[in-house]
């Protein structure tokens, strides 16, 4: 081995040299992470997999005007730019994509902000790979593992609706809990900062089958999501929620029920409908007493 692949084998991931806070700082705009670092530490990722990777070209595009843009848009301001270094057929560019990937998160929590450092990556996603449904998916499911793919993910849910949610379904059985909660929450209908996925709003029985395989996940990370997915429906449709949390209680009113199993189903109930119970809804103060 030369002396050059060994630096490369044994050199810190540029995501790894990312240098994030661990949670938003006062004052301190989350924009700021997209800048000439991040530009250049992505550079450096796809300089060693991408055979004439113009690096002095994607830093001078992603960098045009970059300071007068916000969060989102720099995003995808520096996803184009690395766009145009790969190949335009996505099916040659997602195997390049995946290989710039950086290690997997060993955990779901305590992550801080460094794992932004794939933002950019998820605009790449949704620009290039939505017209290739098998690669594009399988982009999102190697960038949920590392960073969150609950953007990137949502169009290909409106524009293959069907073909999303049997993957998805084979997902909720996936051993990554990164990847099991993006089953619940890039399929949320009103997740914050992003657009509604109409079909889904109006018709919760599409996704209700997925929060169902969830529900009692091993994981609380991805039973929050859980919880929150019902709070998103229960806006548009109490009642369909309420009579769910009404049957997820009466499962559980079994002596043989795990201990762990009824406690954390009822702790995703009173989260869920926390909001209406606080504006003294009916069904909600009585579903908390219930789960209490």
């Amino acid at each position: 081995m030369t002396g050059r692949k060994k630096q490369i084998l044994t050199r810190e991931h540029a995501s790894q040299q990312f240098q994030a806070p661990d949670a938003i700082l006062q004052g301190v705009p989350l924009k700021d992470l997209m800048g000439l670092n991040l530009v250049r530490l992505i550079a450096q990722s796809f300089a060693e997999i991408v055979p004439k990777f113009d690096g002095r070209s994607f830093e001078q595009t992603a960098m045009d005007g970059l300071g007068a843009l916000e969060l989102s848009r720099r995003a995808r301001q520096i996803g184009l730019a690395l766009a145009e270094q790969l190949p335009q057929n996505f099916s040659e560019a997602c195997p390049l994509l995946l290989a710039s990937f950086g290690p997997e998160l060993t955990r779901t929590e305590g992550n801080g902000l460094a794992p932004f450092f794939y933002l950019p990556h998820s605009h790449v996603i949704i620009e290039r790979g939505l017209e290739d449904f098998e690669n594009g998916m399988r982009a999102n499911y190697e960038l949920t593992k590392r960073f969150s793919a609950e953007f990137s993910i949502r169009p290909f849910l409106t524009k293959y609706p069907n073909e999303s949610l049997k993957l998805l379904k084979r997902w909720t059985e996936d051993p990554n809990a990164h990847v099991r909660r993006l089953v619940s929450e890039g399929t949320r209908p009103r997740l914050p900062w992003a657009g509604r996925l109409r079909e889904f709003q109006q018709n919760p029985q599409r996704m209700l089958p997925l929060l169902e395989l969830l529900k009692d996940d091993p994981e609380l990370y991805v039973r929050r999501s859980v919880a929150n997915h019902l709070a998103d429906i229960l806006k548009d449709h109490p009642d369909v929620i309420y009579d769910t949390c009404e049957q997820w209680l009466k499962e559980i009113a079994k002596k043989s029920t795990p201990v762990e199993i009824v406690k954390s189903r009822k702790w995703m109930i009173r989260y869920a409908v926390r909001l209406p119970a606080k504006k003294e809804d009916d069904r909600a103060l009585e579903l908390r007493v219930k789960a209490s």
